[in-house]
């Protein structure tokens, strides 16, 4: 039986596993947030970066990629690999993935996807909303051992652009990636 996982940050731009299909789809009932807390990958524990997790959201969908994984030993790889990249996310769900948004029975059922919960008590990385300048200058300011949280938030931007859907464009990492753009640029233009 065929396993399925759903990204919705970096998983969209970078698998890191084998699979054997890569689908663009969406999930609906919650929506993509900057409220997580990353100290092993794009931050540090004294100075976090932030990365996306899903919170619960009446009527929104969260648009993604969803990768099929068929052969056994690929898929204890994958597991294997997931469970250390997503570690700080405290939380499994499997929901159902659709492709089309007139579709009211879902292309694939029970896929899984990693959350970070606002569960303090499970997720001590758990950071949770801020203002859009409040977040923008923390991920300015951030940086770990994949790189500045800044390269994430633009890779993000770009990855559900190059998804070309019809409504895959997500408001929420458009302004933040806008508003780190002008921070950077006032900052630019004021130590000149």
């Amino acid at each position: 039986m065929a396993m399925w996982v759903f990204g919705y940050g970096s998983l969209i731009w970078k698998a890191g596993f084998h699979f054997d299909e890569r689908v663009v789809g969406f999930i609906k009932g919650y929506r993509r947030v900057f409220h997580q807390g990353s100290t092993d990958h794009r931050g540090t524990p004294k100075f976090p970066g932030r990365t996306v997790t899903l919170e619960p959201a009446e009527g929104e969908v969260c648009w993604g990629a969803a990768y099929k994984i068929t052969k056994k030993e690929d898929k204890e790889v994958a597991v294997t690999y997931l469970e250390v990249r997503e570690k700080q996310y405290d939380k499994k769900a499997y929901l159902d993935l659709f492709t089309d948004p007139m579709a009211t029975t879902p292309a694939v059922s029970g896929v899984m996807v990693y959350i970070a919960s606002a569960n303090k008590q499970l997720n001590s990385n758990y950071l949770g909303p801020a203002s859009l300048e409040d977040i923008a200058k923390q991920i300015i300011q951030a940086e770990g051992p994949s790189g500045p949280n800044r390269d994430y938030l633009f890779q993000l931007e770009k990855a559900l652009l190059e998804l070309e859907c019809s409504g895959c464009e997500d408001k929420h990492v458009i302004d933040l990636a806008n508003t780190v753009r002008r921070i950077l640029s006032e900052e630019d233009s004021a130590s000149k």
